[in-house]
């Protein structure tokens, strides 16, 4: 979308510049978030050799981030409506480029953990205000539409530009330029940030320190949790005591926010249906996307014999795919209802996630691999944009921190989930297999094979029951955004999804 099209089309803010150059701005800066959740993956290996890294902590390179940026998405939402989302934009940023910093010059394991929880937390605090930004300078409709089209698939670009770019950064200049890349690009956007961006912010009213305090404690241990048992399995005594202590303490978050009267998540909003829908199909399509990334980078690794550069740059045709189908899908979102792009685009990623699990071991990049990833390239391009629009639709303006939590943290916390679940089915019993092979080369190729062929197919499971639960999505026509105090929009209210 254009920046003039933009600026003929959106109601922005009071103070607003050009929305074009606005939404030019939140994208750079979501970018970045995104990038890093995915960067790292290909240079493990690499950050494993240079700081001597045991492989049993390794996983913390990956999980730090995301646990943090899981857990913190809501708290960031809420200081985002609250204290002005321009003004945590540029926290948020600060961080997260101090972070990198930090990151980029660790000399032990300590340093790079921390630096990257901190990462972390700078990203929940630059995710929500970014896109409440966003949704409150587009109005509701086409302008919003396309807005939300150029944001939904530049989160499926960045999925697939991070691998890309960790395969050349760590082949190139080496491991460490993944995270220095990010500190210029932070500072320049700390400066710029007044000079481009209104501010704004929600409702004023008190702040719900225990709400913050358990949903932040509870989305973080669940997170955590989950990704622990990757490794350790459901059944450790790593994963259980974690996993109970996030559960009772998100139930602890539910029972006082019943009693609060300004609680930190209002559960009024939850009447929405497309909100309601879009982000539980949000949890079960990320579960698939996260999954075959890290599935297929191993396939691409392990058994195919790929380096890190060709691993990375196996993925640029994805990237393009998914760059070329967003487009696609920010125009006829506009122009017919977002369920069916929807519907074709989690079609696609199921069929994209089924051709994988059918490549041998001896697989052709062009004949097996490239078709496959280019069909879930654009199946990613067509879903995340209609889910963006869907998980913003009717959402008043005072709360449009609130609701991009909520979509973001249905992004992480799916990931987390569908990667674990995988996991636990696919290596189920792995090492023992491994040792039935004696060291045949053969058979350890093709149990291995056979395992990420099993991943696949949870791929495949996770991302229909996606497609099952967006046929439920209404066909509803559009309402003003904004609501009487207290209520969310009508039910018949709500734009054609």
């Amino acid at each position: 979308m254009s920046a003039s099209r933009a600026d003929a089309q959106a109601t922005a803010v009071p103070g607003s510049r050009s929305p074009g150059l606005i939404l030019a701005f939140l994208c750079i800066a979501q970018f970045m978030v995104f990038l890093d959740v995915s960067i790292v993956n290909v240079a493990l290996p690499s950050i494993q050799r240079g700081l001597s890294i045991s492989q049993g902590d390794l996983p913390y390179v990956v999980t730090a981030y995301g646990t943090i940026l899981g857990g913190c998405l809501m708290l960031g939402s809420r200081l985002a409506d609250t204290f002005g989302r321009r003004r945590l934009l540029q926290v948020g940023l600060a961080l997260f480029g101090l972070a990198s910093l930090s990151g980029g010059l660790a000399q032990d394991e300590i340093l790079l953990f921390v630096s990257r929880g901190v990462q972390g937390f700078g990203a929940a605090m630059v995710a929500p205000a970014a896109l409440s930004t966003l949704t409150v300078t587009f109005a509701e409709g086409e302008a919003r539409n396309k807005a939300l089209g150029v944001w939904g698939g530049l989160a499926g670009i960045a999925s697939v530009a991070g691998v890309v770019f960790g395969g050349l950064l760590t082949q190139g200049p080496g491991w460490r330029w993944i995270f220095f890349i990010n500190v210029p690009i932070a500072v320049a956007a700390v400066l710029l940030a007044p000079a481009i961006l209104p501010e704004s912010q929600g409702e004023r009213r008190p702040f719900d320190i225990p709400g913050a305090v358990l949903i932040t404690g509870g989305l973080m241990l669940l997170i955590y949790s989950l990704d622990e048992a990757i490794t350790y399995g459901w059944q450790s005594a790593r994963v259980i005591p974690t996993l109970v202590a996030g559960a009772v303490l998100l139930l602890l978050f539910l029972l006082v926010e019943r009693r609060k009267r300004d609680p930190l998540v209002p559960f009024t909003i939850f009447r929405l249906p497309t909100l309601r829908t879009a982000n539980m199909a949000t949890v079960l399509f990320l579960g698939g996307v996260v999954s075959m990334f890290y599935f297929a980078s191993l396939f691409m690794q392990q058994v195919l014999g790929y380096d890190a550069l060709k691993t990375g740059l196996a993925y640029v045709p994805q990237a393009v795919a998914t760059g070329v189908a967003a487009g696609i899908a920010s125009q006829l979102v506009t122009k017919i209802a977002g369920k069916p792009v929807l519907i074709i685009g989690l079609v696609m990623c199921t069929v994209g996630l089924f051709l994988l699990s059918r490549a041998h071991s001896d697989a052709s990049y062009v004949s097996a691999i490239l078709p496959a990833y280019v069909i879930f390239g654009f199946g990613m391009g067509f879903t995340f944009v209609p889910l963006q629009v869907a998980a913003q639709l009717g959402v008043p303006e005072r709360q449009a921190g609130l609701a991009a939590g909520l979509i973001n943290t249905s992004q992480e916390l799916g990931g987390a989930l569908g990667l674990a679940v995988a996991a636990t089915i696919a290596l189920h019993g792995l090492p023992g297999k491994i040792a039935g092979a004696h060291g045949s080369a053969s058979r350890i190729e093709s149990t291995l094979t056979t395992t990420f062929h099993h991943a696949f197919i949870v791929g495949c499971c996770l991302t229909l029951a996606a497609l099952a639960l967006s046929l439920l999505l209404p066909m509803l026509r559009s309402a003003p955004p904004e609501q009487p105090a207290g209520e969310p929009a009508s039910e018949t209210a709500e734009a054609n999804v």
